[in-house]
Order: structure tokens, then C-alpha cells, then sequence
């Protein structure tokens, strides 16, 4: 049996009117310019100012920006840190080893990045190493990701690895304390999963282990997914 967490800070601001065409233009310039919600109509403004982004450091060795993959429709989105070195070589996001092994978990209850999910990163950028994104860096683009949450609007919301989870919805607590609870955020399902790399790195499938538990949790994010599917039809 999972819990439902409700959380009520870290919460989307609310929409404001439109910016001026000056400090819209100025967005990807520098993260002192706010991103408030409602700033972009639909997908692929947002994709344009990513492409163009400066807004930290992490721009300067980039090969590509990340934004997304999967199906802005869908009802599931799913949320990491950041670029690997092969995402970043393709712009797109999951598509290295742990990729593969997101695309084995999905299709273990049915579901396909291509059809059934969108994938997004907290930050755009491949970090230097592939370490963790610094506060500053996620500062400057969470605003990104807040407004791909605003326009894909999904109905559950999977969080992979703390940096995903604190930077979201602003839970601090490890993954291995929360995971397999739902959270509510901005009356949406949230979950926070083991990322795939950290799967990869703990191959046991012995009961208790985190490939053991994440077989656990994806059959519960199906059948939460069952459930909303069947309220809307």
C-alpha cells in the first residue's frame, strides 16, 4: 500500500500577462530574467529559447541543448537530471545505457517513450563529468521545466533521483525514503523512482534490492495510470 504525501511548497507561480517582446527576447540571456509561468504558448517556443540559452555556464560545453523526447500528449511525464555524454552528442534525453534500460522498465507493463511518455531533464546542459547540477545552475533553468510541466499538463509525474525530486517539488529526503509513495504537487501524482544509472550499478533482481523494488513501483505506475484513464473516459 503507498502513501499519498500532499505538498504544498515549491508550488508553479501563477500566470501573469504576457512579457514585453524586450524582456521576452532577453529570457535565454541571463538567469536574473524570471520565467513566470504562462511565458510560452506552446512547445516549441520553449524549445527555441532552450536552443538559445545562456542563462549558466553549463552552455559553454555543450554539444546540444536537451529539451525532450516522447509524446507531448502524454499522460506520463518523466523527469531526470541531466545530459549524459550521449545525450548530449544527440539532444535528446535518455538514450545511452540507461536509456535502454528505461525503455526495458516501460515496456514491462506496456508502455513506450514513443507513444506513452515525455522525458525531460531538470537542466538542459550536460554537466562537466556528468556531476550533478549545482544550485545555481538548476535555479537557472527550472523555470524551463515548470513551464514543460504547464504545457504537457501530464497526470503523473515520475521524479528520477534526488535532483529531479528536491528541484521539483522540493523534497530533500533521499529516494530510498520516499520512493514508491505518491505525492500530490500542483494536483498531480508524483513518484520518485531510482534513476536507471543507479539500476545499473545495483544489477540485483534479490527481493529488496532496487531492481526488485522498481519492478514494484512500475506495476503501481501502471496501475495508477489505469486509474486516471479510467476517470477521464
Amino acid at each position: 500500500m503507498t502513501e499519498q504525501i500532499s505538498l504544498f511548497s515549491n508550488q508553479l507561480p501563477p500566470e501573469v500577462d504576457a512579457l514585453s517582446p524586450e524582456t521576452w527576447e532577453q529570457i535565454p540571456t541571463r538567469a536574473s530574467i524570471p520565467i513566470p509561468s504562462g511565458t510560452y504558448e506552446n512547445l516549441e517556443q520553449l524549445a527555441q529559447h532552450c536552443n538559445q540559452c545562456q542563462r549558466c555556464d553549463l552552455a559553454g560545453g555543450r554539444t546540444n541543448v536537451v529539451v525532450s523526447r516522447g509524446n507531448p500528449n502524454a499522460a506520463i511525464m518523466i523527469i531526470g537530471e541531466g545530459p549524459g555524454q550521449h545525450e548530449d552528442e544527440q539532444g535528446l534525453p535518455f538514450v545511452g545505457k540507461s536509456g535502454q534500460l528505461l525503455d526495458k522498465i516501460l515496456a514491462s507493463v506496456r508502455l513506450d517513450i514513443k507513444n506513452d511518455v515525455y522525458i525531460c531533464n531538470v537542466v538542459k546542459c550536460r554537466p562537466p563529468g556528468n556531476r550533478a547540477p549545482t544550485a545555481g545552475e538548476v535555479a537557472a533553468c527550472i523555470p524551463y521545466l515548470k513551464e514543460q510541466v504547464r504545457l504537457v499538463d501530464p497526470k503523473i509525474i515520475l521524479l528520477t533521483g534526488g535532483t529531479a525530486l528536491k528541484g521539483l517539488v522540493g523534497v530533500k529526503q533521499g529516494i530510498t525514503k520516499v520512493r514508491g509513495n505518491w505525492m500530490e504537487w500542483e494536483g498531480r501524482n508524483c513518484m520518485a523512482i531510482f534513476h536507471p544509472a543507479y539500476l545499473l550499478r545495483n544489477p540485483s533482481r534479490e527481493k529488496g534490492k532496487p531492481k526488485w523494488l522498481m519492478w514494484q513501483d512500475i506495476q503501481e505506475i501502471k496501475k495508477k495510470l489505469d486509474e486516471v484513464n479510467s476517470q477521464q473516459a
